[in-house]
C-alpha cells in the first residue's frame, strides 16, 4: 500500500494540512496548476485580540494563465511585517521563544517564487516541529496531462499509489468510477474531532496558521493533530 495525497503549496497552512502530509507515504505539492488571487495559496488566518485576520503575501503574477510555481513575490517589507504581527499575535505565548528564531530566519531569506517559500516553510515544519517523516516531492518532474481527476490520476500512476487521500472539498469534482478503474482506492479526510488548545486571545479558533499551535503547544503539536485519535 503507497498512500499519496497531491495539494497545492500554501502558506503556512492550518493544521489539518499536515495531518493529510503525516498520512501520506509520498505528498507531492502540486504547484504546476494555474494560480488564483485570494486563495490559501498567499494567505493564512491568525488570531488577534480583535478577532481571526488575514495574513497575506504579496504576489507578483506575470500573467492572467500563470502556474503556482511562476508566481514570485513583491519587493517590499512585507516579511517584516508578517514576523511583526505574528509576534503581536503569538508573543505571549508559551513557546513563541522557541519559535521566533525559526520564524525570523524564514522572513530573513529572499525566496526565489511562493512555491519556494511554501514549500521549504512547510517542510521545515514537517522536520523540524512534528517529527513527520512523509516524503515532500514537487509534481513538476512527474509532468502530469490532463485536467482535474485525469491529471490527479496521471500524478497518482507515475507516482505509483494504490491510494489516495484528498480533502473533502474535491467530493465535488472527483469521479470515483475513474479511481475504481485504476485500482486506486479513493479516501477523503476527515478533519473533525481536533481538540482545543489554550490560545492566546479566546473565543478558541481551529482555522488559522499552524504556527498558532506551535507557539501554543511546541513540540507536543502533534497530539493536537493526529496523536488524539490514538
Amino acid at each position: 500500500m503507497k498512500t499519496v495525497v497531491i495539494i497545492q503549496s500554501n502558506y503556512i497552512p492550518w493544521k489539518g494540512y499536515f495531518d493529510l502530509i503525516h498520512d501520506a507515504d509520498l505528498f507531492i505539492f502540486h504547484d504546476c496548476v494555474q494560480f488564483t488571487k485570494q486563495d490559501w495559496r498567499t494567505r493564512n488566518k491568525i488570531k488577534m485580540k480583535e478577532g481571526v485576520k488575514w495574513l497575506s503575501v504579496p504576489a507578483k503574477v506575470p500573467s492572467k494563465d500563470a502556474r503556482i510555481c511562476d508566481v514570485t513575490l513583491a519587493e517590499d517589507d512585507w516579511a517584516g511585517k508578517h514576523l511583526r504581527t505574528l509576534h503581536h499575535s503569538l508573543g505571549k505565548a508559551p513557546h513563541w521563544k522557541a519559535l521566533e528564531p525559526f520564524l525570523a530566519e524564514i522572513y530573513a531569506t529572499k525566496w526565489a517564487s511562493l512555491s519556494e517559500l511554501n514549500q521549504t516553510m512547510i517542510g521545515r515544519i514537517c522536520k523540524e516541529w512534528l517529527g513527520i517523516e512523509t516524503e515532500l516531492v514537487d509534481s513538476r518532474p512527474y509532468d502530469a496531462q490532463g485536467a482535474k481527476t485525469e491529471r490527479v490520476l496521471d500524478l497518482l500512476v507515475k507516482s505509483g499509489a494504490t491510494r489516495y487521500i484528498s480533502g473533502p472539498a474535491a467530493q465535488g469534482y472527483l469521479e470515483q468510477s475513474q479511481f475504481d478503474a485504476a485500482g486506486i482506492e479513493l479516501v477523503y479526510k476527515d478533519y473533525a474531532g481536533y481538540p482545543e488548545y489554550p490560545q492566546p486571545h479566546p473565543p478558541f479558533e481551529h482555522s488559522v496558521t499552524i504556527l498558532d499551535l506551535l507557539a501554543c503547544v511546541g513540540r507536543d503539536a502533534p497530539k493536537y493533530i493526529w496523536g488524539w485519535r490514538s
